[in-house]
């Protein structure tokens, strides 16, 4: 199964909940792929000591842009592999606007060919509407979209949700939402509000599971780790194994 986790917003978990699922599985003996497009390259730098070493060549990059293999690196994670991102990513929309082969299938032409070697892919995907999330959504059987509190940020759905419907008529008629997963919260005013909006609006989509807004998690990747290697009894570490179970009963 690929999984592509995004949001149009920056700063709302997305990379955290991308870390978290993909290390959470690895760890429960499930043979686990991150791809990291995002050129903030935020998931490669967690998860791979070595990463200021690592060229361009041998990340997503290449794949995108010069539509060579996937390169996998093994993370400090047991089980979980990855394929970093590069910096020079964020280029990637003007030389695919202009190209003229199938650009929105570069990263599934290359994916399909190893994706039988996992049981589980996660697209960390860039916080924009770009052809790299077209990209990611093309390759991908379903999109978890993360959402935090606040008014922009449930606005930001709209617009991914046209980006899934666009991509599901013109490029993947199989993916599927896998649903709205609410992160960041805490008691405030502003958190019990927004996610009692987002359930009213988009009812059957919106995940059960809460995230809560956790200093672990940030000290975790500070210190290269992911939050169940940090402390696997913080309360995002309980968050996320509780969503794990909601979302592939494992």
């Amino acid at each position: 199964m690929v999984i592509a986790v995004a949001s149009q917003k920056g700063g709302v978990g997305k990379t955290s909940s991308t870390i978290s699922l993909a290390a959470g599985l690895a760890r429960k003996g499930k043979r686990v792929l991150l791809i990291d497009i995002d050129s903030q390259a935020n998931s490669s730098k967690v998860l791979l000591p070595n990463y200021p070493q690592i060229q361009k060549h041998q990340t997503v990059f290449a794949t995108i842009l010069e539509r060579s293999p996937l390169l996998t690196h093994q993370t400090s994670v047991p089980n979980l592999e990855i394929v970093p991102s590069h910096i020079l990513l964020s280029n990637t929309d003007v030389e695919l606007t202009t190209a003229i082969d199938h650009r929105e299938e570069r990263l599934k032409k290359e994916l399909d060919a190893v994706r039988s070697r996992y049981d589980y892919v996660f697209i960390d995907c860039p916080p924009t509407l770009s052809w790299l999330t077209i990209n990611a959504f093309t390759a991908a059987d379903k999109v978890i979209v993360v959402v935090s509190p606040g008014y922009f940020e449930l606005d930001s759905i709209v617009q991914i949700s046209m980006t899934i419907k666009d991509v599901r008529g013109y490029f993947n008629p199989s993916l599927e939402l896998a649903g709205l997963l609410f992160t960041m919260s805490d008691p405030t005013v502003n958190s019990k509000t927004s996610l009692q909006i987002l359930r009213q609006t988009y009812t059957s989509s919106v995940l059960n599971t809460v995230i809560p807004r956790n200093t672990d998690l940030r000290d975790a990747h500070f210190q290269k780790q992911d939050v169940f290697a940090f402390n696997a009894k913080s309360p995002a570490a309980l968050a996320y194994t509780k969503l794990i179970h909601e979302l592939f009963h494992v």
